[in-house]
Formats: C-alpha cells, sequence, structure tokens
C-alpha cells in the first residue's frame, strides 16, 4: 500500500539521509519526497512510501523518531501515484464531462490531496448538498459562514478540512482528512490554483449560466 508521512527534520546536510535509511530499514520504499517549506533551520516534508499490507505503522514511526531531531506528524494512506501530474488529468477530464464537471472535480479531490472525501454544496444555510464523493458522511459540516477564500482548519471532533469557496456557483467545496496531519498551506495553495484554473473553463461558465436561468 502506499503511505505518506509528514515529517519535520533539520535543515541540515545528512538529516535526509538518515531518515531515508530508517525508513529502508523499517521495510519501505521510497517513491517520492516533497519539501513543504524550510525555514528557522527546520524542513518540512511529504515523503511517499510503499509499505508492506501485513506490516504495522509503528515501525515507521518508531524508526524515524530514534533520528535525532525528527518529528512524526503523521502518516496516513493516499491513492495519490508518485511522478504523476494529476492535476492535469483532472483538468482534462473536467473539460469534457459536460454537465459532471463539478462532480468529476469533487470525486477528484481526495486522491489529489491523500484525503478522505470531499463535498459540495450551497454557501448559505440550510445547506445542500450538490455533490459529495465516496465516503462522505451523510452530515457534511459545511462552515456556517462562507468563507472568503480556501481556508484550513480542524474541527472539535479532530477532522481536518479546507473549506473553500466557488463565488460564481454560489456554492462551497469541503475537502476532509480524518487521518494524518492538517493541510498544510502549501495543500491550500495548490487547491486554490486548481480551483481558479476550474472556474474558468467553459464548462463551468455554461452551468453557471444555466444554474442563473434555473430549471427550463
Amino acid at each position: 500500500m502506499l503511505l505518506r508521512l509528514r515529517i519535520t527534520l533539520p535543515d541540515q546536510p545528512g538529516s535526509l539521509g538518515r531518515v531515508t535509511r530508517a525508513l529502508g530499514v523499517a521495510g519501505a520504499d521510497i517513491t517520492q519526497i516533497v519539501v513543504l517549506e524550510r525555514g528557522d533551520g527546520r524542513a518540512v516534508d511529504d515523503v511517499t512510501v510503499f509499505w508492506p499490507d501485513a506490516s504495522p505503522r509503528r515501525l515507521l514511526t518508531e524508526n524515524l523518531r530514534e533520528v535525532p531531531g525528527v518529528t512524526v506528524e503523521g502518516v496516513w494512506g493516499t491513492r495519490e501515484a508518485p511522478g504523476t501530474y494529476p492535476e492535469l488529468e483532472i483538468l482534462k477530464y473536467v473539460t469534457t464531462a459536460g454537465e459532471r464537471a463539478l462532480a468529476t472535480l469533487v470525486d477528484s479531490m481526495p486522491v489529489l490531496f491523500s484525503a478522505d472525501w470531499a463535498a459540495v454544496g450551497t454557501e448559505e444555510e440550510p445547506h445542500t448538498v450538490v455533490h459529495t464523493s465516496w465516503r462522505a458522511p451523510s452530515q457534511v459540516p459545511f462552515p456556517a459562514d462562507a468563507p472568503g477564500r480556501p481556508t484550513a482548519a480542524t474541527l472539535g471532533d479532530g477532522l481536518h478540512v479546507i473549506a473553500a469557496p466557488l463565488p460564481p456557483l454560489a456554492l462551497t467545496l469541503l475537502l476532509a482528512r480524518a487521518e494524518g496531519p492538517a493541510f498544510h498551506r502549501i495543500e491550500v495553495h495548490r487547491l486554490t490554483r486548481i480551483l481558479e484554473i476550474f472556474l474558468t473553463l467553459p464548462v463551468v461558465e455554461r452551468g453557471f449560466a444555466r444554474r442563473l436561468r434555473g430549471p427550463g
């Protein structure tokens, strides 16, 4: 299975090498490393690994915690294949999806962001759910007030979310991660750019026009 690990480590020569050795000793096959941020002598990295299904994840965290200065922020499953360009693939599908353009985007969000589910609903209460991805709950915790821009938060039950407005459609997108760390600001930025592109597509503009006209 594919796992993603978010770690903080000293931003100095040799630190990443010690991390990769610890993962190798544990039995992980590293497929991708993404640097999320660097500063004040620390770095935050997302590491994607192939991990045997039968092996407990605690072996990964135990080995990493033996590396001086390393903190494990989270370990969670991912379906985002390393070395690909998933945003481009999804945007390609969206442009040919017709009236299912929005649904196609929502269904893709959990894969793109190693999240658990996504949903879109009306921005004003009472919220009407327009579409949900697989694994979304029956009661989607949309924010009471529509956010002005994509915003990450952690809800009282520990659910990590990004709430993002779709202004032309008067809708709010909610992306949720029940397992793993909170959404990083780089993930919020990435989602912001994807939505900016999505909202400029002609297929979305046509859907917006139909939404304004209403039935018939």
